[in-house]
């Protein structure tokens, strides 16, 4: 079968790494570390697993991280390459094993990515997956499987961007017939949103920031209102297309790239601005949370500037490895900083949840309308094309770029 695949070469890492901010077009060419490749697919694992045929699967920024060579290598020991890339990803069943599971083959499904003790087979599970913290779990090097954090990054479970992959019944969630495909295809993201907002929820008063509307910064300010929350939320978008979609999914005031972030902060929260001889100003007072959806070295530090004394900055972005940020303020106004990875069970309306399950009803409920943040699909043989519009998705004008697979040839 056709995939797209991820080889490890550290000349090839290197000459991305290096090029790739002055010849863009080296992330995907000859010498980068992604191929189209002809490959087996995947086989399964143990009796329990099934293989489900991806219909689509979205590019997410952790996927042009890893292509580009630029995020940090924390994770590099914690993969198994080759490796398919895709970890977005809405399909079809089509071999069920012999593991329970509510699901049959023909059934349209969302795949949970994360490789935990319940995937791997590990019994009794981590102290992570006890805790219904499965993104956290400690046992990703061990199991049934090669080291991987998630589907997409293991070279045992195939990813999205193929025609096959193997999952395990914990993975799979069904999807209702109401979802259409472009919107279960966001499941995995929203997901990530919804679980970093339950981790840091803000109260009906409060005055929140949201830094960053890519599809990240847009699928946050929707998980809090979906989820109920009545806060004010600020949003700041370069981008028009990201100011209009920020603003119909609940934003009540959007900073666009024209207007001054501290200027604007301090407007609404009437929190003090001061400026030091050297250096960016700093607040006294501010915003009472900030969920970055950014991660970058600059959204870090605006963030920590523009929350008031006591409150939080929850990290939804993935960050690189950030320099020039300025601690103090986590010291001075004794600011919580959280970190949000993927899922688990959430608490949410005085009952246990996993995040999955809770994005798929309030999608289902219709609390929630995502349809128009899947902006572009494309074939797999695409897939350079592909990757250069989610590089360049703000500037040119889309949010959340696929690969559509629904009629890609099995072989």
């Amino acid at each position: 079968m056709k995939a797209v695949q991820y080889i490890k070469s550290v000349p090839r890492y290197l000459f991305v790494r290096t090029l790739g901010h002055r010849r863009p077009g080296s992330a995907t060419g000859a010498l980068s570390c992604i191929r189209m490749a002809d490959v087996e697919p995947p086989e399964l694992p143990t009796p329990e697993w099934m293989r489900v045929r991806p219909m689509l699967s979205g590019i997410c920024g952790s996927d042009l991280s890893t292509i580009r060579a630029k995020g940090s290598p924390y994770f590099s020991p914690m993969i198994s390459a080759p490796f398919v890339l895709g970890h977005e990803v809405v399909g079809e069943v089509v071999k069920t094993g012999s593991g329970p599971g509510d699901v049959s083959r023909g059934d349209r499904v969302v795949i949970e990515p994360g490789l935990c003790c319940a995937v791997r087979g590990i019994h009794p599970p981590c102290p992570s997956c006890q805790a219904g913290d499965f993104g956290l779990c400690e046992m990703v090097m061990h199991g049934d499987i090669s080291p991987g954090i998630q589907t997409g990054y293991c070279r045992d479970t195939g990813g999205g961007w193929s025609t096959s992959l193997v999952a395990h019944p914990f993975q799979v969630h069904r999807v209702p017939d109401r979802l259409s495909d472009e919107e279960a295809v966001l499941v995995e993201p929203f997901s990530c949103c919804l679980h970093a907002a339950l981790k840091s929820f803000p109260g009906d008063d409060e005055t929140i920031l949201v830094i960053g509307c890519g599809a990240i910064g847009l699928l946050t300010i929707a998980a809090i209102r979906a989820l109920g929350g009545k806060c004010r939320i600020l949003a700041a978008a370069r981008y028009p297309h990201q100011q209009n979609l920020a603003a119909a999914l609940g934003a009540d005031r959007v900073i666009g790239r024209g207007d001054d972030l501290y200027d604007t902060v301090s407007e609404l929260t009437g929190a003090e601005i001061h400026r030091p001889e050297i250096g960016r100003p700093v607040f006294i007072g501010g915003v009472r949370r900030t969920f970055d959806c950014v991660g970058s070295s600059r959204t870090i530090d605006d963030a920590l500037r523009s929350t008031g004394s006591g409150g939080g900055v929850s990290v939804v972005g993935m960050p690189g490895i950030p320099s020039g940020i300025d601690w103090t303020a986590v010291w001075y106004k004794e600011l919580k900083v959280q970190g949000a990875y993927a899922y688990g069970m959430e608490e949410y309306e005085g009952r246990s949840v996993r995040t999955f399950e809770l994005a798929i009803g309030l999608l289902e409920s219709g609390k929630v309308d995502l349809k128009p943040l899947v902006t572009d699909l494309f074939p797999l043989k695409e897939y350079r094309k592909a990757i250069g519009r989610a590089l360049e998705a703000g500037r040119q004008g889309a949010v959340k770029v696929a690969f559509d697979l629904r009629n890609e040839p099995l072989s």
